[in-house]
C-alpha cells in the first residue's frame, strides 16, 4: 500500500559547505546586530515618553497642591472645620469597619457557600463603605493640615 500524498517540508536543506557558513553567520549576525538596535531604539523611544509622562504628572501635582495651599488660606476657618469632620468620620468608619468585620467572621461560612449571602453583604456594607471613603477623602484633602505628602513639595 502506497502513499502518495505529500507531506510538509519539516526539515529544511542545510549548506554546509565552508564558504557559504561564514556568509550565513554574518549576516545571521547583522540581522540581530540590527534587531538589538531597533530593540534599543523603541526602549529609549519608550524612556522618553515616561519621562515626559513623569513630567506632565509631577506638573499637575504641584498645580493641584498650589491651588488646595490658596484655598486653605483662603477659607481657614471652613478648612479647619474639615479636618474636624474627617477626623469624626474616621472614627466612625472605624466603628464601622469593626462592626462590618465581626460580621465577616461571624458569618464566614454561609459568605464562602452561599452566592446569595455573599451578595447581600456586598450590598448592604459596599456602597456605604465607599461613599464613606470618599467623603472622609475629600474633607482631608480640604482640612487645613496637609498630608505629609504635601509638607515635602513646597507650595
Amino acid at each position: 500500500m502506497s502513499q502518495s500524498h505529500s507531506l510538509p517540508a519539516v526539515f529544511s536543506q542545510l549548506d554546509v559547505s565552508a564558504g557559504s557558513s561564514s556568509h550565513r553567520a554574518t549576516s545571521a549576525g547583522g540581522d540581530q546586530t540590527e534587531l538589538l538596535r531597533d530593540v534599543l531604539a523603541a526602549q529609549d523611544r519608550t524612556n522618553e515618553l515616561l519621562e515626559e509622562l513623569v513630567a506632565v504628572m509631577a506638573t499637575t501635582h504641584k498645580q493641584r497642591s498650589q491651588e488646595l495651599h490658596q484655598w486653605r488660606s483662603a477659607n481657614p476657618r471652613l478648612s479647619e472645620s474639615c479636618r474636624q469632620a474627617a477626623e469624626v468620620l474616621s472614627r466612625v468608619q472605624v466603628d464601622y469597619l469593626d462592626r462590618m468585620t465581626d460580621e465577616i467572621n461571624e458569618s464566614a461560612e454561609e459568605l464562602v457557600d452561599a452566592e446569595f449571602v455573599l451578595n447581600e453583604f456586598v450590598d448592604r456594607f459596599g456602597p456605604r463603605l465607599a461613599h464613606l471613603n470618599g467623603v472622609i477623602q475629600v474633607l482631608s484633602q480640604l482640612s487645613s493640615t496637609p498630608n505629609a505628602a504635601s509638607q515635602a513639595d513646597p507650595a
